[in-house]
């Protein structure tokens, strides 16, 4: 059992300290004057958290490829940037409904069935896309994307829901977050160079196999790792609503949303300043540089103690990716100019997965924080579709600047929906011990 201990500090803030067993199992690490270090070094050190964290990160990295080799494959195969396009945005409209449902099956059956069948069913879904002769109808292109979305494994969500189980200090969950969201990092930038290299030494139709063998082999084997094999949902009754009967969720999911459009405004803008510059190929090298910024601000995060504790505070993460991004719109003269604002800009984004991922795992409703989890992912994904066809809109008609605009308004409004809700989270949330509410 818990309990939340609320205390004023000498300098007029409040300071809530959670206590009970669940608070009190144990320390990763200590320095030399008895307190406790939650950073990077000290979550892989935990008993079974390397080898969860390193083949989840491997399990995932399919995803940050398939968008992009899924365009170039059914563009060289077909001849049509338009079907590309489409088939692409099928992909990420079956990611974003599938993901809320296999969350939910985990959270009912647990995650080794769930995981090992979706992998399987997506890896043939990927091989019968590159066997496709280049004759083949369209519409049979775009069911089967949509096919490899829906069916990709709920990874995201089941490692996130593993890590209370894993780690011997609850303490340090907030940090433990900041981690996996570091690390996820690693597939974003290594990802698409990587499809794009086996598809220049083989080809496209190889790229979607090497996917779909990753996918298969790294899912399996995290789902047979001891934690994820033996996880099993809690014995309570599902809550009617699933874990959107959570008002803070709720929050999260929308405030996502807009992280989302930014995130798919600033993609477009990217790759449009990049084109306009005559220098196209430098948008892959640009982007690694904002998932750089990204890596590094989740290690300063999780050294910190893994992000914001409450609203406030994540309103201030949120607000400082606003401002990055919305400064890319007076660098679009320069691809120097655009990576370093990049490399700064990014710096907020694992900051801020961090801190929602941790507040999604205290909200959650029993039983249904895979589901959440998964919602999240759903809210990034949609707000990305969302953000990518609006920017590519403006850059079309008032150049890349406009795209980066978008992206600094879908931040300002994270941070209004943060504001304006900040109550359904702090309610729901409790900060850990002796750490000041923002």
């Amino acid at each position: 059992m818990n309990t939340t201990t609320v205390t004023p500090t000498a300098a007029g803030q409040t300071t809530v300290s959670l206590a009970g067993t669940d608070a009190q199992r144990g320390h990763h690490a200590e320095g030399s004057g008895g307190e406790r270090q939650h950073g990077a070094r000290a979550v892989l050190a935990a008993p079974g958290a390397w080898p969860l964290l390193s083949t989840s990160i491997i399990a995932r990295l399919p995803l940050a490829m398939l968008s992009l080799v899924l365009l170039v494959h059914t563009e060289r195969v077909t001849g049509s940037f338009a079907l590309a396009g489409l088939v692409t945005g099928s992909y990420t409209v079956g990611l974003g409904a599938g993901a809320p449902v296999l969350g939910r099956l985990v959270d009912r059956r647990g995650q080794l069935a769930v995981l090992v069948a979706t992998a399987f069913a997506a890896s043939v879904l990927l091989g019968a896309m590159a066997l496709l002769p280049a004759s083949a109808p369209g519409p049979v292109l775009v069911a089967l994307a949509a096919g490899i979305g829906l069916a990709t494994p709920p990874v995201s969500g089941s490692v996130r829901a593993l890590l209370p189980t894993v780690l011997p200090d609850a303490e340090a969950l907030p940090a433990a977050y900041a981690v996996e969201s570091s690390a996820l990092e690693l597939t974003f930038i290594f990802g698409p160079p990587l499809a794009l290299g086996v598809a220049a030494v083989s080809s496209t139709r190889a790229a979607l196999a090497c996917a779909g063998v990753v996918m298969m082999m790294a899912t399996a084997a995290f789902a047979t790792r001891p934690a994820s094999r033996r996880w099993r949902p809690p014995a309570t009754a599902r809550p009617r609503g699933g874990s959107l009967r959570s008002p803070a969720i709720r929050t999260l999911v929308a405030v996502l949303t807009a992280v989302g459009v930014l995130f798919g405004a600033t993609e477009v803008g990217v790759t449009a300043a990049a084109t306009a510059l005559g220098s196209t190929n430098s948008a892959g090298l640009l982007l690694a540089m904002w998932g750089l910024g990204s890596l590094a601000g989740g290690l300063v995060a999780a050294r910190r103690g893994g992000g914001a504790h409450r609203a406030g505070g994540l309103a201030r993460i949120l607000a400082a990716l606003a401002l990055g991004h919305a400064a890319l719109a007076v660098t679009t003269h320069s691809p120097l100019a655009i990576g370093a604002v990049l490399l700064v800009a990014g710096v907020a984004i694992a900051p801020a997965y961090a801190t929602i991922n941790a507040m999604a795992g205290q909200a959650a409703p029993e039983g249904t924080v895979t589901e959440a989890f998964a919602w999240l992912s759903t809210a990034v994904v949609s707000g990305t579709s969302a953000g990518t066809a609006a920017a590519g809109a403006l850059a079309q008609s008032a150049g890349p600047g406009a795209a980066f605009a978008l992206a600094g308004l879908a931040g300002a409004l994270a941070v209004a929906i943060t504001m304006r809700r900040s109550r359904t989270v702090n309610r729901q949330v409790v900060t850990p011990l002796g750490t000041a509410i923002a």
